[in-house]
């Protein structure tokens, strides 16, 4: 239902809050020529890249969603020629190749419909925000010619909680997992929390502790690094929404259609 409403049109902002119960994804798309290299990329950096689906060239539908289409049901997109951004449209139909192979990577939205049911307030929903994402100073494991520094989100967690959402969250590897830092962001090269390189400030309460995890905008990077001739992702925060519970292995989705 989310699918369509976003395919007309009539969602067109980030999909935070959006079905929680079920996996969201970020979406790289680049020239088959390329996409062994970016899988390699993905697998060699799996806290901020997991790989939930690799599509057939030039094939606009994955297993993991039926009956969506990779170049419609994202609430915007990022086009980019030679490693720039050129265009961010809301349909990426025209920018679609006969060699273009799409790469849905598990997103941290996955994780917050169990950080709310234990009790752990997220503030940027409260406020009604885009969660902020910041450029780090750990550098990515390279592939080829991908290569860049690890994004990460923020989400302020009060400190008696921090432990339990680490917990949880550290179950949820589809999602990225555990926190990669928490506390003193300069320590990742984060001068002003302030000033986000995505996304929306933050909102911090008294008591609050920052705690920050992998993101898949880390790929968007590593696309200005490699410079393929074309390449498709989403804006950061308007994701893909997936058929796969929150939780679940991918690889399972891929036996169960296979046995139909």
């Amino acid at each position: 239902m989310v699918r369509s409403l976003i395919r007309g049109g009539q969602i067109t902002g980030s999909t935070a809050g959006m079905c929680m119960d079920f996996q969201q994804a970020n979406l790289v798309v680049v020239p088959a020529s390329c996409a062994d290299d970016f899988e390699a990329f993905s697998l060699r950096n799996s806290r901020a890249c997991p790989l939930l689906e690799r599509s057939s060239p030039g094939a606009p539908h994955v297993q993991i969603a039926s009956g969506a289409d990779i170049r419609t049901d994202v609430p915007r997109y990022r086009v980019f020629e030679n490693g720039e951004v050129k265009h961010e449209p809301h349909d990426a139909c025209s920018y679609w190749r006969d060699d273009a192979v799409a790469f849905l990577l598990g997103c941290s939205f996955g994780f917050e419909q169990a950080l709310t049911g234990a009790g752990i307030p997220l503030r940027h929903l409260e406020a009604g925000r885009v969660v902020p994402m910041y450029v780090t100073n750990i550098d990515c494991t390279p592939a080829g010619a991908f290569a860049g520094p690890l994004v990460v989100t923020l989400r302020p967690v009060p400190e008696p909680l921090v432990v339990r959402a680490t917990e949880l969250t550290g179950q949820l590897t589809w999602s990225h997992g555990a926190p990669v830092h928490i506390g003193d962001e300069t320590a990742i090269g984060i001068e002003d929390l302030g000033r986000p390189d995505f996304g929306d400030p933050p909102v911090f309460i008294p008591g609050d502790v920052p705690v920050f995890w992998a993101c898949g905008v880390t790929p968007q990077l590593a696309l200005a690094a490699a410079r393929p001739p074309y390449a498709i992702t989403h804006y950061p925060g308007h994701m893909f929404i997936t058929d796969l519970p929150v939780g679940l292995d991918p690889l399972a989705v891929s036996d169960e259609s296979e046995n139909r």
